[in-house]
């Protein structure tokens, strides 16, 4: 567990990579705007998985960002994550860093798996329980094998506990693999 100076516990993992992880975004053109390819891949992982929610979540030095999102309703705003999100409103794409459980995924470099984020104290204090309902969590790191930062994630959520299980586990993480393939195949900025 991590703490601050004043020995409070930091339900958000101190992230020492956001700055180079934001220029190495930047330098890739990622992370900036919605992308049609990344939205077409979370509405498929949503499918495999049939989680409600699914994103392509790119994090740098201030925010999260869902270059691609899924949504129960097909708008690409968001629902009740949008209405969460900074800058709230149709649109609205992004969270704060200490929001969700994408940053762990991106410091531990490992996959997380949580059935009901209710059963970890951690995880159940973070401001998507209570704002946005978010009742389990599934997601995996998309590593940079260039750099070796692991740029954000590919996850799924849901308001509902869920038993993601092995096989959801090796789903996420063999997607946050596809998607780096899609990753490395871009031309450059």
């Amino acid at each position: 567990m991590t703490y601050d100076a004043t020995g409070r516990l930091l339900l958000t993992p101190v992230d020492r990579e956001a700055p180079a992880r934001g220029r190495r975004l930047r330098a890739l053109g990622l992370g900036l705007r919605p992308e049609r390819a990344f939205d077409l891949f979370a509405a498929r992982l949503a499918h495999v998985t049939g989680a409600p929610y699914a994103m392509v979540n790119f994090i740098d030095e201030n925010r999260q960002f869902f270059a691609g999102l899924h949504t129960p309703d097909g708008a690409h705003h968001g629902g009740d994550l949008g209405a969460a999100a900074a800058g709230a409103g149709t649109g609205a794409r992004y969270l704060a860093r200490d929001h969700g459980y994408c940053p762990h995924v991106v410091v531990r470099r490992k996959a997380l798996v949580l059935e009901d984020v209710c059963d970890y104290p951690r995880f159940a204090g973070n401001p998507v329980v209570d704002e946005i309902g978010i009742r389990s969590y599934l997601g995996a790191p998309l590593l940079d094998d260039r750099t070796g930062l692991a740029l954000g994630t590919v996850c799924v959520v849901d308001t509902a506990p869920r038993p993601w299980g092995r096989a959801g586990l090796a789903t996420i993480k063999a997607s946050a693999g596809e998607l780096m393939d899609v990753v490395r195949g871009r031309p450059p900025v």
